[in-house]
């Protein structure tokens, strides 16, 4: 029998957003229950829980406007109706200032550096070998090696073949290799001045990059290795993000307007270094109606297929612009000016 308190999502231990999620629900003292999908645990665990409109996980499980129960994907949006359910311990700051800085550095963890985990996941073969062992085993504990080796298989050749869902090819392995280590660089001097990307207390924007980091720092060879020799301090941080329900934020924990480090304007730059041009050619592939992305991001060609759900992110964060007031606005473009991310915001 379910319990009413508890929110139900299906779920993988590989799955960046799972890890994102729970290290969210950890946080907020938000009471959950797991459903590995598509394990036996799931099957027998899910009777009754509607389906999804695109399987993809996580999927939560929350009530609609007519109190039904409702499957619904896409973790920045759930966290955003999660703070409407429940109070306390928010991660969003309440500076619409710095709210929309959270949103912005989220949705680079979610988009950008999601790049990276699936890149390094499925074009070296160490990292190929290790995915293909393990994660099907998630789904099934008890088989044996004779009945792993088919799903294995199959779950290398079409995570292989969707690589250019993120853009990984030949031509852009290295803008994506070199764009990770300058982040590890990068996050590693912004952590100096607090714990967090704004402050003393976690944004959701923390959580975003910390989904991404659970494979790269602590499942994929090839990537650990590289953090663990350029950033220990990444690392040691994506240990202590996994549960934060011990923390105890206070308000005045947001970094003050006056007080931001110039460390965050040089994240901010890398932002503007390579996602923003990918952001930008990508809505330009798709709003000219052209089945092919080419442009430059860090001086190299970048070419991918067009990817519609990231033209939808570049018109979500301008909305989340566009809601800002005169002095808030005047804010952020401070803060943005000479990053390169100004130019999400310029009128297309």
């Amino acid at each position: 029998m379910s319990d009413p308190l508890r929110i139900s999502l299906k779920g993988a231990p590989g799955s960046p957003y799972t890890r994102k999620m729970l290290a969210i629900l950890r946080y907020r003292h938000i009471p959950y229950r797991l459903l590995i999908g598509g394990s036996r645990q799931g099957a027998d665990s899910d009777d009754g829980l509607p389906k999804p409109k695109v399987e993809l996980l996580p999927t939560f499980f929350l009530p609609n406007e007519q109190g039904e129960l409702e499957a619904i994907v896409d973790s920045t949006p759930i966290i955003r109706t999660l703070e409407r359910m429940y109070l306390g311990r928010s991660v969003i700051p309440t500076d619409p200032g710095l709210a929309f800085l959270d949103y912005l550095l989220e949705d680079y963890g979610d988009e950008w550096l999601t790049k990276a985990m699936f890149h390094y996941r499925w074009h070296y073969q160490e990292d190929i070998d290790r995915a293909g062992a393990i994660l099907p085993r998630w789904r099934n504990l008890t088989a044996t090696d004779e009945e792993i080796a088919p799903v294995s298989e199959f779950i290398k050749e079409r995570q292989i073949g969707r690589l250019y869902v993120v853009g990984s090819n030949d031509t852009t392995a290295p803008v994506i290799e070199d764009s990770y280590k300058r982040f590890l660089d990068l996050f590693s001097a912004h952590m100096c001045h607090g714990p967090f990307t704004l402050g003393a207390r976690p944004g959701a924007c923390d959580f975003g990059m910390y989904g991404q980091l659970t494979q790269l720092t602590g499942f994929d060879p090839t990537p650990m290795a590289e953090t663990l020799d350029r950033a220990p301090q990444v690392y040691a941080w994506v240990s202590v993000m996994e549960d934060l329900s011990g923390l105890n934020p206070e308000e005045d924990d947001w970094v003050a307007r006056d007080e931001i480090p110039d460390t965050l304007g040089a994240l901010l730059s890398e932002v503007g270094r390579v996602y923003v041009p990918a952001l930008l050619a990508n809505a330009a592939a798709i709003n000219g109606g052209v089945d092919e992305v080419r442009t430059e991001i860090d001086g190299r060609e970048w070419v991918q297929q067009p990817f519609p759900y990231q033209a939808k992110c570049l018109q979500w964060i301008r909305q989340e612009y566009a809601r800002l007031d005169g002095e808030d606005r005047v804010f952020v473009d401070g803060v943005l000016a000479g990053t390169g991310c100004e130019r999400l915001l310029a009128k297309p």
